[in-house]
């Protein structure tokens, strides 16, 4: 497959995900949550969280942004379903390097899922932000709770 064909391909999913969120919901009684903003655009984000037993059992968002922001925010939410907080802070430091420029082994980059197609987009610094914003505030959240133990 062409570069050309691939980045299409990597555009129309993050415009799936933008456009059809699946997890775009407030949840009733999240264990975390968390508000970001980006001042710089305008990005809002509030982030829900379910734990049990150490092991993330549901996650959303709502809020306002961009497409890319709003397409990570869903990526991030749907990828962390169902793993252990080290897991999930563990993508989140993957997709943070990404946006650091750092090339990430292939078996870290399979496991952000559809998530990957994000780095992509990491080649364009005015938009690192939009597509990091969702993932410092899941490190935010899940960090903190670290911090308490």
């Amino acid at each position: 497959m062409g570069i050309e064909r691939l980045n299409q391909l990597y555009r129309e999913v993050i415009l799936d995900y933008g456009q059809h969120p699946r997890n775009k919901r407030e949840i009733e009684l999240p264990t975390l949550t968390t508000d970001v903003y980006n001042p710089n655009c305008g990005d809002k984000l509030k982030l829900f969280v379910c734990l049990e037993n150490d092991k993330i059992i549901d996650a959303s968002f709502t809020g306002e942004g961009c497409t890319l922001s709003q397409a990570s925010a869903d990526m991030m939410t749907k990828v962390i379903k169902g793993k252990s907080v080290e897991q999930a802070i563990s993508l989140s430091k993957t997709i943070s390097a990404i946006a650091l420029g750092k090339k990430q082994s292939e078996s870290q980059m399979e496991a952000l899922g559809d998530a990957k197609v994000l780095e992509s987009v990491m080649q364009f610094p005015a938009r690192i932000k939009c597509v990091t914003i969702a993932w410092w505030g899941l490190d935010r959240i899940l960090l903190g709770l670290r911090k308490e133990a």
